[in-house]
């Protein structure tokens, strides 16, 4: 037996007539381009509303593009800061250098690798203009003291959603709970596409119909542009395959939520530490990572028996080469730095059997003996 990582294919066969009569309907409609003409694009974005429970929601190229319009549509650019987490994808950060601004790290908690709140201000200057929680794994940040901080000092709040589709905070929806959100429909998320695309959504009028203008080369009525914008606009067969799966997101969230508690169970006496999860929270499972302090020779023995993991985040943000001439140094990050090398990524996907569940937790315990400290 072997297993991956994750498996497209096989959410694809377990929906594929579906998807196929969505995708015949876009080719026959010719409705490859999005825009307010393309009703794919139009049912979409009105069912993705509806789900976060907000006002607007705007397709667009990808979730990068997605934090990086929505900044620009909150009026950020060159000499502002923005607070970001200090693990994330780079896209968090790349972004807020896109718009000309500075991204500001701060350390993650220790149990749930979300941007610890309690360290947010001391690194908040004059110069700061808007906070990007990201809902790491697929767990909701501590919003509630991050809004607080952000209405303190009059601080936009952008929620990074791109692996948290679903997941909620005290009740709340991520992505309804700042003054907008990003989500990516990245192929391997929890709600994929079948290539790049994302969407921004927001309850701010202002904020959408800039984002809308800005996606669609700076125009709401074609050929009067308003401003420069780009081209970064969802199409209408990733549309059409986005409102074919979303109503299946709730049962995949679950099977997401069931893996994550079998592996938990099954884990948490084998020397590795397992996903800490708040009580007021629901976690849905992106990513499945425990910590380790043997993670690479535990990651060789796992692909030596057939199952593949991976390693998100290798190299902290602060860290990376274009961030260093900021002067960051690790003694300032010291969470995502001890957890450098003792993050791993086990395979996390709906379509999981309960025989490869398993077959991980046997294999983990073959190399972990009971009781070692993780």
């Amino acid at each position: 037996m072997t297993i991956p990582f994750v498996d497209l294919q096989a959410q694809y066969h377990s929906i594929k007539s579906e998807v196929d009569q969505a995708l015949a309907a876009v080719i026959a409609d010719s409705a490859f381009i999005g825009g307010k003409d393309n009703r794919f694009v139009r049912a979409f974005e009105d069912q993705f509303a509806d789900y976060v429970g907000v006002n607007h929601c705007i397709g667009c190229g990808n979730g990068t593009d997605s934090i990086e319009i929505l900044l620009k549509a909150m009026g950020i650019g060159p000499g502002d800061e923005v607070i970001v987490p200090a693990s994330s994808w780079i896209s968090t950060s790349e972004a807020v250098g896109a718009v000309g601004a500075t991204p500001v790290f701060v350390d993650v908690h220790p149990l749930y690798h979300t941007i610890d709140p309690e360290k947010i201000e001391q690194k908040i200057t004059s110069k700061a203009k808007a906070i990007i929680p990201v809902h790491l794994y697929g767990l909701p940040a501590d919003m509630d003291p991050i809004l607080a901080i952000a209405k303190k000092y009059g601080l936009s709040v952008l929620e990074d959603c791109a692996q948290a589709h679903g997941a909620l905070y005290k009740g709340r929806m991520v992505g309804a709970m700042g003054h907008a959100a990003s989500f990516s429909f990245y192929p391997g998320k929890n709600l994929g596409a079948y290539g790049d695309a994302g969407c921004m959504v927001t309850n701010d009028e202002e904020i959408a119909k800039t984002a809308r203008m800005i996606a669609n080369h700076g125009q709401l009525v074609k050929h009067d542009h308003v401003m420069e914008g780009r081209n970064s606009r969802l199409d209408g067969i990733h549309a059409a395959i986005l409102s074919v799966k979303l109503p299946h997101l709730k049962e995949w969230t679950e099977l997401r939520i069931r893996h994550a508690s079998h592996y938990s169970h099954n884990l948490r006496e084998l020397g590795v530490r397992t996903p800490a999860v708040p009580h007021d929270s629901v976690h849905v499972y992106h990513l499945y990572v425990i910590v380790s302090s043997e993670r690479d020779a535990l990651q060789r023995h796992l692909r030596q028996a057939g199952i593949a993991t991976a390693i998100h985040y290798p190299t902290p943000l602060p860290l990376l080469k274009p961030y260093l001439a900021q002067g960051n140094d690790s003694k300032d990050y010291p969470v995502v730095v001890d957890h450098m090398d003792k993050l791993l990524s086990l395979p996390m996907y709906p379509e999981l059997h309960v025989n490869e569940l398993n077959m991980v937790v046997k294999e983990i315990s073959l190399f972990m003996q009971p009781g070692k400290v993780g």
